[in-house]
């Protein structure tokens, strides 16, 4: 998976709140987001309706010791 950038290009898009985690890709002026469930596909951002859509489960704070 690649990591983000420090600010998500599209913040509202679904593709940085999907389970299948997208991969992020650097140009010298842009990010793109390439979908791992559409293979070589760059949805047109931001996406805001995906039939291929699953939301991320909820992320649970470490337990203290």
């Amino acid at each position: 998976m690649t990591p983000p950038p420090e600010a998500p290009p599209f913040p509202d898009s679904l593709c940085h709140r999907c389970a299948a985690p997208p991969r992020y890709v650097q140009s010298r002026t842009t990010t793109f987001i390439l979908c791992p469930l559409l293979p070589g596909k760059y949805p047109p951002q931001p996406v805001r309706a995906c039939a291929l859509f699953t939301p991320k489960p909820p992320q649970t704070p470490p337990v203290p010791r």
